[in-house]
């Protein structure tokens, strides 16, 4: 059976480590080496990676990444009062999975 990760600023640790599951912390300047070696890990099939984490990477980089691999990336919207977060996190992965931008109105 195939691990859950989930790759999060440090900000996150306290309630992640709580649940018990595989969580490593990067800063933003370590996320993408911190990425490619949990894609390299055979026993990982989702990977949820918090969304400073995911911006920094870049969403091009993120796609080269994930091309070849089996898994499943989701991001993790940034705990806390955004405007407009989830309509934004859902138009990246509309975007992500048609490749054009769709723009979602209420």
């Amino acid at each position: 059976m195939k691990e859950v990760v989930f790759l999060t600023t440090e900000q996150a640790l306290d309630g992640f480590s709580l649940t018990g599951v595989r969580q490593m912390v990067a800063t933003v300047e370590q996320a993408e080496q911190t990425l490619r070696e949990i894609l390299d890990d055979a026993d990982v099939g989702v990977v949820a990676v918090e969304e400073p984490l995911a911006e920094m990477i870049g969403e091009a980089q993120l796609k080269e990444m994930t091309r070849r691999w089996p898994g499943v990336l989701v991001t993790l919207p940034t705990p806390g009062p955004v405007p407009h977060a989830e309509a934004d996190a859902l138009q990246r992965m509309v975007r992500r999975a048609l490749g054009y931008h769709v723009r979602l109105d209420a």
